[in-house]
This record gives structure tokens, C-alpha cells and sequence, in this order.
């Protein structure tokens, strides 16, 4: 069945629930932004540490331990109540950044990143799981549509915050800040957010959440593996693909047997849930896999300045903002969410599918449309996988469903991110490119760009432009797996609160 009976809302008081909602809206604004934040300021930090050949370990190892940590989150939240589950990882989070803004060397920093990268998957997923308590199915909608903002808001600051504070007052304060923001939420939470105590007594699956771990780690290592071992089919690199193949394989086995599964394999009977994981990884791919790349995008392809480009992305995130909020509150109204999904996925595709034919000469404003079109695709489904996963999972596993989403969502980024590189650094590594003047493209930077004679900038423009003709198709095939998948969708109608009330009651009644 896609309806489930769930239990009232954890506060009765609505204007109590917006206070709670706003500081889990503050610690999921924290988490996201440290992911995005640190990109500006790495020049800085690698200039302090040394250590160039490990820059990439201050992002990769947040990632890592983010994805690593997200299911086991979910299910501890449904043992033990969400409250303290998330409390732990705001002060996680909150530690980690002291201990980075702290450090002493890159190699600290790496290690204090896999902390904080601990605490951000607990914040991320338990903020979904907390708002499902808080929320009756059709509110949820538009609340989750708010939290989309959030997170979309986030990826798009981040760059230009984390290199402003990097400028007046140094790179540790990007981290230092979330100490005294960590230390507010907690009180907040400690405060305001009642305490639900599970039905059922505890019993951990701890092999189903090391073997989890251990699948996820080396998805997140593979699809790193160009830059991390030089290329995909490196030994080292397909040792990793065949050890993540068999974590996998035992992970099944155990989840099968567990008492208490980190991802019970019932919630896969449901094929709602399966089609909405892989709705959640082409979302992931296209949405937060290819921020970056139109950031470079717009810097190689059309000249225009870090900030100018920034400006551009208001396009893109107006887009979301407005795909969002109307999703939001055209679910709560009618509830049903797979039209969003269908026309989501649509626009996306044809968004990307004309971008791959983009050259260095096309109009800025004519870009500018297309980022917006996929700005409006992305709003539209945001919130949909969470939704319907929440919906289609029995109320005991809110949490796990809510965390193998997320998961889903950040591994479907992670490949993707990986496979764009790949592209990328294929098409323009390759023999037969070579540009008088210039020894190496993929080392120029857009102050060095401008500083190029007309006809010089005007060939790399046109390099970058052909090699982000086949990364916009691939997004673009990305896109169309999402389109036939949600079509595939049932057309599910979300109990109102009345009828959910209803439900309720017969329940116990029947009880």
C-alpha cells in the first residue's frame, strides 16, 4: 500500500513548529554550505598547508563520510527517537568545524573534514525525518519545498561567502563560524523539540551498517577515481569497483536476515520506493553534479567574470525558487506529486539537450533562459523522492527510507560530478588540441583568460564549448532516465489530514 497510518503531529502548537522548523532550517543551512563554502577558500589553504596533491581530500573526505554516515542516521532515528539521534550530530558537526577552523596541517584538516562530514549526514537526513513528525503529509509538501530552498540556497552562496570571509578574516573562519551557530540550534532543540520514544526496544545492525559504509565509501572513492588514481579502469580503481560489488551483495544478505535493518528490504517491495531512489539519483546528478560545471561553464565559454557568472546563477536558483514553492503548494493542494516529477525531468531535458548545442558566440541571455528552464526543473521535483518515500514507508521506517533517499541523491551527484570530469578532462587532455600561446588550457584561469589576445580567447572559448557538448548530453540522458522513471510512477494520492486522522483512529480502534 502507498498510504500508511502515522501518528499525530510531534507538536500540536503551529507557531511552536515554525520556531523548531526554522532551527532545523539553520542546521541543515550549515551543513549544506560547509559543503560548498570551502571551494573558494581552498587556494588559501593549500598556499598555508602545501600539500597541492591533497586539496582534493578536503572536499572528497567531507563527501565521503557524509554519504558513509546518511542510512545509519536514519535508523538509529527510528530506534532511538530523532530528537537526541540529531542533537549528537549538530554537536559532531559543530566539534569538526572547531577542529577544522583549528588545524594545524592539511592532514588534520582532512581528518577534521571526515568529522564534520559525520555530523553533516546526521543533520541532513534526521532534518527530513524530524519534519515528517512535525507535519501532516499534504503541509509537509510545502515545508519540504522550503527546505529545498534551503539547500539549493546554500550550494549557490557558498562559493561567494566561503571567498569573502577568506578575504576579511581568513580561511578558518568559514569553519569557526558554525561553532557559535551549532551551540544556538542545540539549545533551541534541547528547548523546544519534544521527545517521541519509540514502540519498539533497540537492536543495532551493526554489520548492515559497516557493510553499508563500506558500499557507499567505495561508490564515493570510484567515481573519484580519475583524480584520485588517474583514471576508471586503474587497478586501483577497479579493485575498489570490485570490493564495493561484494560489500553490496553481503549487505542484501544481512539486511535480509536483521532483526532491525539499517534499510529494511520490505521497503523495496513497494516498487514506489525503488522507482523514487532512482528519480533521487538523477536529480542528484543534474542538480547538484553540475552546479560547478556551469560555473565553469560560463567563465570559459563566454568571458564573463567569477562575479558576473555568480550573478547568472541567480537565474538558475530564481528558477528554483519558483518550481519549488509552487510544487510545494500545488502538492498540499491537490496532492499528488507525479506530475512535478514528469514535468521536472521534461524541462531538465530539454534544457540540457539545448545547451549541448551552445556555442562560444551564443548570447548570454539565450544561456540565461535555459539555466532558468532547468532552475524550474529542478524546483518542481525537489522534494518529491522525500515525500513519496515518506508516504509509501510505514511510519517506523520514515527515517531509513528518508536516509537511503538522501543517500541516493548525493551518490547520483558524486558519479555524475565524476563522470563530467572524465568528459571534461578527456576532450581537452586530448592530442590533437593545441593553442598557440597557450601550454595548457585546463590550467587557465579567468583572469588569465581575459588577459589573452582576442583571437587566443576566442579558441580556447570555443575548446571549452566542445568539450561541454557531450557533458550537457550525458546530463541530458541523465535527465531522460529520471523522465521514463517517473512516468513509471504510480499516481499516488497523499492522505489529507483528515482522512489521515481517520485512518488513525480506525487503527487504534482496531487495536
Amino acid at each position: 500500500m502507498d498510504m500508511q497510518t502515522t501518528p499525530a503531529p510531534l507538536v500540536a502548537d503551529h507557531r511552536r513548529r515554525l520556531i523548531l522548523f526554522f532551527f532545523l532550517m539553520t542546521a541543515m543551512f550549515m551543513a549544506t554550505l560547509d559543503n560548498q563554502i570551502v571551494s573558494t577558500a581552498l587556494p588559501t589553504i593549500v598556499g598555508e598547508f602545501g600539500h597541492l596533491e591533497r586539496f582534493g581530500w578536503i572536499g572528497s573526505a567531507y563527501l565521503l563520510a557524509l554519504s558513509a554516515s546518511m542510512p545509519v542516521y536514519g535508523k538509529l532515528g527510528d530506534l532511538f527517537g530523532r530528537k537526541y539521534v540529531m542533537m549528537a550530530a549538530i554537536a559532531i558537526f559543530t566539534v569538526g568545524s572547531a577542529v577544522c577552523g583549528l588545524a594545524i596541517s592539511m592532514n588534520t584538516l582532512i581528518a577534521a573534514r571526515v568529522l564534520q562530514g559525520f555530523g553533516g549526514g546526521g543533520i541532513l537526513v534526521s532534518i527530513f525525518a524530524v519534519n515528517a513528525d512535525l507535519f501532516e503529509p499534504r503541509e509537509r509538501a510545502r515545508y519540504q519545498s522550503y527546505s529545498s530552498l534551503v539547500l539549493m540556497a546554500s550550494g549557490a552562496i557558498g562559493p561567494v561567502l566561503g571567498g569573502t570571509m577568506s578575504d576579511l578574516f581568513g580561511w578558518r573562519s568559514i569553519f569557526l563560524v558554525n561553532v557559535p551557530i551549532g551551540f544556538i540550534v542545540l539549545a533551541g532543540l534541547a528547548v523546544m523539540l519534544p521527545y517521541r520514544k519509540p514502540a519498539r526496544k533497540p537492536k543495532i545492525d551493526y554489520a548492515g551498517a559497516l557493510l553499508l559504509a563500506m558500499t557507499t565509501t567505495s561508490i564515493v572513492l570510484a567515481a573519484d577515481g580519475t583524480e584520485l588514481f588517474g583514471s576508471l579502469l586503474s587497478p586501483q580503481c577497479l579493485g575498489i569497483i570490485a570490493f564495493g560489488a561484494l560489500s553490496a551483495l553481503a549487505w542484501v544478505f544481512v539486511e535480509r536476515r536483521a532483526p532491525e535493518p539499517i534499510v529494511p528490504m520490505t521497503l523495496f517491495r513497494n516498487p514506489t520506493f525503488a522507482l523514487l531512489l532512482i528519480i533521487s539519483v538523477t536529480s542528484g546528478a543534474v542538480a547538484i553534479g553540475m552546479v560547478n560545471y556551469f560555473a565553469l561553464f560560463l567563465q570559459t565559454t563566454t568571458g564573463l567574470s567569477p562575479s558576473m557568472a555568480g550573478l547568472l546563477f541567480i537565474l538558475l536558483t530564481g528558477g528554483i525558487v519558483c518550481g519549488s514553492l509552487s510544487a510545494g503548494r500545488l502538492i498540499s493542494a491537490k496532492g499528488r506529486y507525479k506530475p512535478f516529477a514528469i514535468a521536472s525531468a521534461a524541462c531538465s531535458t530539454v534544457a540540457f539537450s539545448t545547451l549541448a548545442f551552445v556555442h562560444a558566440g551564443t548570447p548570454i541571455a539565450v544561456i540565461g533562459a535555459l539555466m532558468l528552464l532547468h532552475g524550474i526543473g529542478i524546483g518542481l521535483a525537489q522534494q518529491v523522492p522525500v515525500i513519496g518515500v515518506q508516504n509509501a514507508a510505514a511510519s517506523r521506517d520514515v527515517g531509513a527510507a528518508t536516509g537511503a533517499v538522501t543517500l541516493s541523491r548525493m551518490g547520483g551527484a558524486s558519479i555524475a560530478i565524476s563522470i563530467y570530469g572524465a568528459i571534461i578532462a578527456a576532450k581537452l587532455g586530448g592530442p590533437g588540441l593545441s593553442i598557440a600561446g597557450v601550454p595548457d588550457v585546463k590550467e587557465l584561469t579567468p583572469k588569465m583568460m581575459a588577459a589573452l589576445p582576442d583571437a587566443t580567447r576566442e579558441a580556447v572559448a570555443n575548446a571549452y564549448a566542445g568539450a561541454f557538448s557531450p557533458l550537457f548530453l550525458t546530463a541530458a540522458a541523465f535527465c531522460c532516465a529520471g523522465l521514463f522513471t517517473a512516468i513509471s510512477l504510480k499516481n499516488v494520492q497523499l492522505p489529507s489530514a483528515t482522512k489521515k486522522r481517520e485512518s488513525t483512529a480506525a487503527a487504534e480502534a482496531a487495536e
